[in-house]
């Protein structure tokens, strides 16, 4: 089995939120996609097959499946336009979370996404303990997505993880308004086994309606504040956003794995 690690939302390799991808004629059982995902040890391992004129798509973190994944997505395009779809513009991709499409736009790939509805709630305790950091709201989506107006403070942050985990959400992400940015982030989701997603997609799916709301614009630029970093452009329609960002190659390996009896 090939797998080609990528590295998305990225310039060069070592930035932005590197996936797995592996691409098959047809998917092995769930246990196995896990073990391969725990092997990985990264953030996200995809697994593509291709179904009619398009592609299905899984997603594995090392502690299970998820709905939906950005950066995984976007290396997933990025594989499948550089050594199997060379002559498209576009992939469809059926997933947990409905039709993903995907252009290529000159260097930048193109996510079309579904927005996460927010519902306000109460600021507690227990995230600004969490986090380390006054927070002047929260909003629960899939997600929780906690505000603060310290956007200093967010590349700094060193986050309780087993605080993290006793909060609401599958996810937990912190934001502010962005100074060269319109908005900086970063993702943590102990859930799932992982201490820090670098660049979340799917994370801006919550953090990009909230900021196209607060500053009144359908286009923004928003910047993941982990160590490794990594810039999304970003814009609304109406229910769904387009997240787009460039991606390169780390590796290729060749997986010598195969199903138990």
């Amino acid at each position: 089995m090939k797998c080609y690690h990528v590295d998305a939302f990225a310039e060069k390799v070592f930035e932005g939120n590197p996936a797995a991808v592996c691409v098959l004629d047809k998917y092995p059982s769930d246990a196995l996609m896990q073990k391969i995902a725990g092997e990985n040890n990264l953030s996200e391992t995809a697994f593509a097959v291709k179904e009619g004129a398009g592609y299905h798509l899984r997603w594995f973190t090392p502690g299970g499946e998820i709905d939906l994944c950005g950066h995984a997505t976007l290396g997933t395009a990025y594989v499948l336009f550089r050594f199997f779809e060379k002559d498209a513009d576009s992939i469809t991709f059926q997933t947990l979370s409905g039709a993903l499409t995907v252009l290529k736009k000159g260097e930048l790939l193109e996510m079309d996404f579904p927005a996460y509805e927010l519902k306000q709630i109460p600021v507690t305790p227990a995230m600004e303990d969490a986090f380390g950091v006054k927070i002047t709201e929260a909003w629960m989506g899939r997600d929780l997505l906690c505000v603060t107006e310290n956007a200093d403070a967010i590349p700094t942050l060193t986050p309780d993880q087993a605080k993290l985990m006793a909060l609401d959400g599958l996810l937990q992400h912190i934001t502010a308004r962005g100074k060269e940015y319109d908005c900086v982030s970063r993702t943590f989701a102990p859930k799932l086994a992982v201490a820090e997603d670098p660049v979340c997609g799917s994370g801006h799916c919550h953090i990009v309606p909230l900021w196209a709301q607060k500053l009144g614009k359908e286009k923004l630029v928003a910047r993941q504040a982990s160590k490794r970093g990594g810039t999304l452009y970003c814009e609304m329609h109406g229910d769904r956003l387009s997240l787009a960002g460039t991606a390169v190659l780390y590796s290729i390996a060749d997986l010598y794995v195969e199903e138990e009896n």
